[in-house]
């Protein structure tokens, strides 16, 4: 698969012919287009192409994606570990020490075929079986990075000076299942990320311009913000990261407190899943980073062949139910697993 060309696609954009790949965020303030890949535990990966253009998304081709058997799905954590995870955080939401933390598990499934394992074929299939807007593809092999995501979460979308985050809290089958738990988690977020946002962004300008909406998604619906703000004079990528990374939705509040609650309670990395994922135009001032939530990607270093890894997660408050909580992260994932393992029925046939 190292043959395969180095790719960034995000929505009808595409980049291509690699200059260069860097971990300094300093780059993305230079000149050219960069795809962007941050892992949640601080890794990033920025990748300078030299082509962009627009293009539809591809059809999928036959035979270019065999993703894993529907059954071979395991989990960092199984169901009574997680529910355990939540409990936990209720007992320390009780003690003072956190308002609400983000507790998440990564599944992870043996790929079958080395040769039909095109992070891009993945991200053609979910584009018609989990259309998402902020949907892309990162196709990095030798850099180790091959990401293919259906995230429906804006973590950071920048023009110029202006900069502006869209959290996501609270998710249900419908809009009935929305919960008053799910409003006062929303509000508990949007206020870390005005906070975070504030490190940076000119004194008065941070506002919010959408509190709790209801959007729809394949599946499910959810809870979204908007959180605006104009960059001071010194801040550039650089500092916008430092001050917003991770992105709040998926960590906590207080931030540094749960972070420390997550490295307690789950037992594996999360790497670009609840990381930072999308593009950046250094040449207009203009970029779109999407939360690494519904999000595939290959690891190749196994010594047992390649796997494919997803996460899935939750937000825990003090009125969390263990069990709901588990039922949450199982709706999350089921379409997108669906899709992955070829067994998700779209227009009458399997994907």
């Amino acid at each position: 698969m190292h043959d395969l060309a180095p790719l960034a696609r995000f929505g009808s954009l595409v980049a291509s012919d690699l200059r260069d790949v860097t971990s300094d965020p300093e780059a993305l303030d230079s000149a050219g287009f960069w795809a962007v890949a941050a892992d949640f535990e601080g890794g990033l990966t920025c990748a300078r192409f030299g082509d962009v253009r627009t293009e539809p998304v591809p059809d999928p081709v036959p035979g270019r994606w065999r993703g894993p058997s529907a059954d071979d799905w395991t989990s960092s954590l199984d169901r009574a570990a997680y529910c355990a995870g939540v409990r936990r955080i209720r007992e320390l939401i009780a003690a003072g020490e956190v308002y609400q933390a983000n507790l998440c598990r990564i599944l992870c499934a043996p790929l079958p075929d080395r040769d039909a394992a095109d992070v891009d074929a993945l991200t053609a299939l979910l584009a018609r079986g989990n259309p998402a807007p902020y949907a892309g593809t990162i196709r990095l092999p030798d850099h180790g990075v091959e990401i293919a995501g259906a995230s429906p979460e804006l973590y950071l979308r920048r023009d110029g000076h202006t900069v502006e985050s869209g959290p996501i809290k609270g998710t249900g089958r419908t809009v009935e299942d929305l919960l008053e738990k799910d409003h006062a988690e929303n509000v508990m977020i949007v206020d870390l990320v005005r906070n975070d946002l504030g490190r940076v962004c000119a004194t008065g300008t941070v506002t919010v311009p959408a509190l709790c909406a209801v959007e729809a998604h394949p599946g499910l619906v959810h809870l979204v913000s908007t959180v605006r703000g104009e960059l001071g004079p010194k801040a550039g990528w650089q500092q916008l990261l430092a001050a917003t990374f991770p992105p709040g939705s998926v960590t906590g509040a207080p931030k540094s407190s749960a972070l420390k609650i997550i490295e307690s309670l789950e037992t594996a990395p999360r790497g670009p899943y609840c990381g930072g994922i999308g593009w950046v135009d250094a040449d207009r001032g203009t970029g779109e980073l999407a939360v690494g939530i519904r999000t595939f990607w290959i690891d190749r270093t196994r010594a047992g062949g390649p796997v494919l890894r997803f996460g899935t997660g939750a937000g825990i408050t003090w009125g969390s139910d263990p069990e709901g909580e588990w039922e949450e992260t199982e709706l999350k994932a089921s379409r997108l697993l669906a899709v992955a393992s070829g067994v998700y029925e779209a227009s009458g046939r399997t994907s």
